[in-house]
């Protein structure tokens, strides 16, 4: 299956579009503001601050944490839950630390991104790099060629990860099952 790119992910997003009455999900919001770092999230009155100043949004043409907020607070939570552009958050916090409302504005995108993973919605280039941090101990594959150059080139080895330790806690917290399941 060839790899995704940003772009691809941005095409297929659902945060676009009429809103329906029957989207609605009057206790979501409730929801959110129950988490810790959800409880000011009926706070934030969209004056765009987070995204205005968001690294991710000065490259992306979908990436809006404001509109995430939005879609969260009028309780569309199957739109904002399958959203791919959920996932390009880098969690930098840029977004709550300029926020005149302190809205923590990462917090509850970390919060919908739990609640999508609860509800088996993890985009597949995710799921790949979750599969591969269970396997080799990090996101990407470090090709064999790659660590033979830095043995030549007289740098030392990567540090090896406990892989045994990254599966057990995998299997402790359901991970593994869930990266394994098929879209």
């Amino acid at each position: 299956m060839p790899q995704k790119n940003v772009k691809d992910i941005e095409k297929e997003d659902v945060l676009k579009g009429p809103i329906r009455a029957g989207e609605i999900d009057f206790g979501f919001r409730k929801e959110i503001a129950a988490s810790p770092g959800g409880e000011k999230l009926r706070h934030c009155y969209q004056c765009g601050t987070c995204t205005s100043d968001c690294p991710i949004a000065r490259f992306s043409d979908s990436y809006r944490p404001r509109e995430i907020i939005r879609m969260a607070q009028l309780g569309l939570k199957k739109r904002v839950l399958s959203s791919n552009t959920l996932w390009l958050c880098a969690a930098c916090y840029t977004c709550t630390d300029r926020c005149p409302q302190d809205v923590e504005v990462a917090s509850v995108i970390r919060i919908l991104r739990n609640l999508a993973v609860k509800g088996k919605l993890i985009p597949s280039p995710f799921k790949e790099l979750g599969k591969n941090i269970v396997e080799t101990g990090t996101a990407y594959r470090i090709p064999e060629l790659r660590l033979k150059k830095r043995a030549k080139t007289g740098l030392p080895p990567l540090p090896k990860s406990n892989i045994k330790a990254i599966e057990k806690l995998a299997e402790a917290t359901g991970f593994s099952q869930m990266i394994k399941q098929s879209d």
